[in-house]
């Protein structure tokens, strides 16, 4: 509604993970290079902590794309309240494999799909979102998945995904044999005010952004206060005041117009940037 009134090749600030908005903030680039080198041993686990909405999925779609090749074979699985059983049926259907057939057969089945990537030269890498979810069983589903082998080559890597409370999950004693597998791990915290800031330009220039509209620096130092730099939680807030900039014809956004969208979020209680939110209506 608003892109062309702001002359934007598209949505600057959309929900759905798209690498091409991918922001390298310090925590990013550190988590990205930790990533990296766990991929490049081609085993094992690698998880991936965060706060709701901190950028995990952005993070693991962005690293995925800089893999993509030929010899990759990726799938994700983001519904994880499964058991055991349903997880190794949603492991072998994100894998494009028929998974209605009882669960010694999938098993099989997985296990000669990656023999087969393995012999034509691919790697095949799965990501679990929302991994905070798993039941114990199912976590041990995944990690027995792990143990396919091809003389002393590992078959399958997987991302886990997941928010603060994995961490503790995996400090369990039940989890001790999936700990040691864990050959990279990272931690994404919110982003600072000028990391806010950075990020919120970055977006808006990344679809063709030429500083209409204007943000102040209170408006910027406002986001960053409502939002405590959580990614989502400024995609969802800028979206909002891109609309009202829209629909009242702005051009320039200040503390004031921030502080009236925040009103409007039911997710969050009205804050008192010491600004009147009358505008003579």
């Amino acid at each position: 509604m608003y892109e062309a009134y702001y002359h934007l090749q598209a949505k600057p600030f959309q929900l759905s993970p798209d690498p091409r908005f991918f922001y390298s903030s310090k925590g990013h680039r550190r988590a990205m290079a930790h990533l990296v080198y766990g991929v490049h041993q081609g085993e094992g686990f690698i998880v991936i902590t965060g706060d709701i909405g901190a950028g995990k999925t952005m993070l693991a779609c962005t690293l995925a794309g800089k893999l993509a090749s030929g010899n990759l074979v990726l799938a994700q699985v983001v519904n994880t309240q499964l058991m055991a059983d349903d997880m190794v049926r949603t492991v072998a259907a994100a894998f494009g494999l028929p998974h209605d057939s009882s669960k010694a057969v999938l098993l099989n089945r997985m296990e000669q799909f990656l023999l087969l990537c393995h012999r034509q030269g691919k790697r095949a890498l799965l990501i679990v979102d929302e991994a905070q979810n798993l039941p114990a069983a199912s976590v041990e589903e995944l990690r027995m998945l792990s143990n396919y082998v091809s003389a002393t080559k590992p078959l399958l890597q997987t991302f886990l995904l997941g928010q603060p409370e994995f961490r503790k999950t995996l400090q369990s004693p039940e989890m001790e044999q999936l700990r040691q597998r864990v050959i990279a791990s990272c931690h994404l915290g919110p982003l600072d005010s000028t990391e806010t800031e950075a990020y919120i330009v970055h977006r808006l220039q990344t679809v063709g952004w030429q500083r209409d509209p204007s943000f102040s620096k209170d408006a910027f130092a406002a986001i960053h206060q409502f939002t405590g730099g959580i990614p989502r939680k400024i995609n969802v807030l800028c979206d909002r005041l891109l609309l009202l900039g829209r629909l009242e014809e702005l051009h320039a956004f200040t503390a004031k117009e921030v502080a009236e969208v925040m009103e409007e979020l039911p997710q969050h209680a009205p804050v008192n940037l010491g600004v009147s939110l009358d505008r003579g209506r």
